[in-house]
């Protein structure tokens, strides 16, 4: 069983940055790709970005691209989202999840377990 915490959200006026961390305890999300979701209000949950079990692979959904990275620590079983630029529009519940494989995909049901998610709010 794996448990996901996801922290670093708060209030930031837009231009400003945050970084959340996922922090993982159970079995070691080494293996496993990890991605950071959304859900903004009155909006279906989103893909943000995602990055390969390894850390050598990511892919970013357009709208973050250029603002936002994602990384991952193996030795702390950690994943971090850092955002940067950060728009009105960027403000939603923030969610890391497991992928089931190491590569993992932008599709919501290919993930298997997800944190309690983290509240982005970015004042215009």
């Amino acid at each position: 069983q794996v448990h996901l915490v996801e922290s670093g959200g708060g209030l930031v006026q837009a231009g400003g940055s945050l970084r959340l961390s996922c922090s993982a305890s159970g079995n070691p999300l080494s293996r496993y790709a990890m991605g950071w979701f959304r859900t903004a209000p009155g909006k279906e949950r989103e893909v943000v970005a995602r990055i390969s079990g390894s850390g050598s692979i990511t892919h970013y959904a357009d709208p973050v691209q250029g603002r936002f990275t994602i990384s991952r620590d193996h030795a702390k079983n950690t994943v971090y989202l850092q955002m940067n630029i950060l728009k009105y529009e960027d403000t939603a519940v923030y969610y890391c999840a497991q992928a089931r494989g190491m590569i993992g995909t932008s599709r919501i049901y290919d993930y298997d377990y997800w944190g309690q998610g983290t509240q982005v709010t970015v004042s215009s």
